[in-house]
C-alpha cells in the first residue's frame, strides 16, 4: 500500500481543518491517538498465548479427554 506524500497529507489537514474548525483539532486528534492505543491494547491483548481464555478450554478438553478412555477400558473388561 502506498504511502501518502507530504502534499497529500497537507491536503488531509486542510479538509479536517475545515471539517472540524482550526480549535478543534487537538481535540480530534487526541481522540483519534486515545482510540488507536486502545485498539493496540485490546489487540495485543488478545495475541497472548497464555490468555484465560484459552486455559480454559485447555483444562475442559484434559478433563473430558480422560472420561472416555475409562469408559472404553470397562467395556472392554466386562
Amino acid at each position: 500500500m502506498p504511502v501518502p506524500g507530504p502534499l497529500e497529507l497537507v491536503l488531509i489537514l486542510v479538509i479536517v481543518a475545515m471539517l472540524f474548525g482550526v480549535g478543534k483539532l487537538p481535540e480530534v486528534f487526541g481522540s483519534v491517538g486515545k482510540g488507536i492505543r486502545e485498539f493496540r491494547k485490546q489487540s495485543s491483548l488478545d495475541e497472548e498465548p497464555g490468555d484465560s481464555a484459552s486455559s480454559e478450554t485447555d483444562t475442559d478438553t484434559e478433563e473430558e479427554a480422560p472420561a472416555p478412555a475409562e469408559s472404553a477400558e470397562n467395556s472392554q473388561s466386562a
